[in-house]
């Protein structure tokens, strides 16, 4: 005997009441029906049939709460859009806004346009008197030109004139230091020249070759020395250093060298001080001449 009470509330409890008092009654009168007829490997098929449609069921309603859900969502996003329907209206009206100045912009641009042509044509007929202008300074450079050049030529004239005259100077101070320094070395110095100086070449440390306005072989205390010397017009410290500076690059044969200036003036009072300091002998060209009896 089927217990209809029992399969009732089973039923509710997966569709509810009104299709559970349905299914009771159809499964009552289905039951009825194959009492005499349906074995019980039927009726149990029959209660797995009736088991599928319940989780069946189940999924439906499963189902439907999912397309709730989208469609809870769906109008979230339909207010979302509305929303933005409302934005792009007012940004249409900014924009509408924004071209009516644009408007005015380009209409001020015009005029200014109109002003820039008539300044352009002022500018044009100033750029044709400039031009005028510049013609008439091509002109006077071309003239002024030719004038340097000339002048030019008249310097570089004097430039050779007063370097020969230079030289002229520097030899001649040279060619007397010749003859007095060996007797101003001795006596000042003890030192001895072996054989003449002279005007000679050194090579230097890279084995490129040096002119020496003064050179020669001595003997100082017993050692042999290498004399060599410059002349300058007029003798500073700084002229001093840079003979030391050209005397370190030289090659001397691995004799010492016994560095001597000679000079017409110094520039400063205390040079020859100096010049002592750093074991150089400075002679005066009133000095290479020879003594008063």
């Amino acid at each position: 005997m089927i217990n209809t009470l029992r399969l009732y509330e089973e039923l509710t409890d997966t569709f509810g009441e009104g299709p559970a008092r349905t299914l009771t009654r159809v499964i009552g009168s289905i039951y009825d029906d194959l009492q005499n007829t349906v074995t019980k490997e039927d009726f149990r098929e029959l209660k797995q049939v009736v088991a599928e449609l319940a989780q069946a069921q189940k999924r439906t309603e499963q189902r439907v709460e999912e397309l709730a859900q989208a469609q809870k969502r769906t109008e979230q996003r339909v207010e979302e859009l509305a929303q933005a329907q409302k934005r792009t209206e007012q940004r249409v009206e900014e924009l509408a806004q924004a071209q009516k100045r644009t408007e005015e912009r380009v209409e001020e641009l015009a005029q200014a346009q109109k002003r820039t042509e008539q300044r352009v044509e002022e500018l044009a007929q100033a750029q044709k008197r400039t031009e005028q202008r510049v013609e008439e300074l091509a002109q006077a450079q071309k003239r002024t030109e030719e004038a340097v050049y000339h002048l030019s030529r008249r310097v570089d004239d004097t430039n050779r004139q007063l370097g020969g005259l230079a030289m002229t100077v520097g030899y001649t101070l040279e060619n007397t230091a010749y003859v007095y320094l060996p007797d101003l070395l001795r006596t000042d110095y003890g030192l001895s020249c072996e054989g003449p100086l002279s005007r000679d070449y050194l090579t230097d440390l890279k084995g490129r070759d040096v002119e020496v306005n003064i050179l020669g072989r001595g003997k100082l205390e017993g050692r042999e020395v290498l004399i060599v010397g410059e002349s300058k017009a007029q003798l500073g410290k700084n002229d001093v250093k840079d003979f030391l500076k050209r005397l370190s690059r030289l090659d001397t044969g691995g004799l010492t060298p016994f560095p001597v200036l000679v000079t017409h003036m110094i520039s400063q009072r205390d040079v020859k001080t100096f010049a002592k300091s750093q074991g150089v002998a400075v002679y005066l060209s009133y000095q290479l001449q020879k003594p008063t009896p």
